[in-house]
């Protein structure tokens, strides 16, 4: 009898390798992904939303293998509704990510997935859940995850600041995606993202040609300016030891 090679599946599987994020305001909670999804080095899709809706003001951001972070969302959504219907009123932030949490530890061995979960409640009001790889629950102001995230922690430490509105918000995670898609190449395509508050959820959407723009250098092919020439052709000055 054939017996499945688990790990050729897995070497091969679908992934998100990914930039996702979410940052916490005073009114809501601002989340936002790439939406580039890749199968070893071959983009197999490009326009990804990787922001789920788990309840009516909870979403979560995906990272990690797209089959594997499809199936918990699906649970999860699964028993919140199934919550929202014993107890009479929406869950929390904090019982969402709970169950993420459960899910993620309980299956670390077999599961590649790491999950940001993002909302509003009327107990805690906005909230921000980072579960990484291995099932940790790690309640933030801001979070970000993913193969992308590597490259702009050094940003994001710099750049955040309490107390920010919602357009501040909305263009600090703009950025912040911009620049990881730059640099990483498991991340790319469009930015989505998704602004959470008491009253309502509002999706945003910026197109890949109009994403924020940064140094990105240039190309050395040889000296283009007379003064790179003279530069080449300076002497060295003679140093007393």
């Amino acid at each position: 009898m054939e017996t499945i090679d688990i790990a050729r599946l897995k070497s091969g599987e679908v992934n998100l390798g990914t930039s996702i994020m979410a940052v916490q305001f005073k009114d809501g909670v601002v989340v936002g992904a790439d939406s580039r999804t890749t199968t070893g080095s071959y983009i197999a899709n490009r326009v990804t939303d990787k922001l789920t809706h788990v309840h009516d003001r909870i979403y979560c951001c995906r990272s990690g293998s797209a089959a594997d972070t499809q199936a918990i969302a699906d649970i999860v959504h699964y028993y919140l509704q199934l919550h929202t219907q014993m107890n009479g009123e929406p869950p929390s932030v904090h019982t969402a990510a709970t169950m993420f949490q459960k899910l993620c530890y309980d299956n670390k061995d077999a599961l590649s997935a790491g999950i940001i979960v993002a909302g509003w409640d009327k107990e805690a009001g906005p909230s921000v859940y980072n579960i990484p790889l291995g099932g940790g629950l790690f309640k933030q102001p801001w979070a970000i995850g993913g193969s992308g995230s590597t490259y702009v922690y050094g940003y994001c430490d710099a750049t955040y600041k309490e107390g920010w509105n919602r357009d501040e918000t909305v263009e600090f995670v703009k950025n912040t995606l911009a620049l990881a898609m730059s640099r990483d190449g498991s991340s790319g395509g469009v930015i989505r993202m998704c602004v959470i508050t008491e009253d309502k959820v509002e999706r945003l959407f910026v197109p890949g040609d109009q994403l924020p723009k940064f140094w990105q250098g240039k190309e050395v092919l040889g000296f283009d300016s007379k003064k790179d020439a003279e530069l080449a052709g300076a002497v060295a000055m003679a140093v007393d030891a």
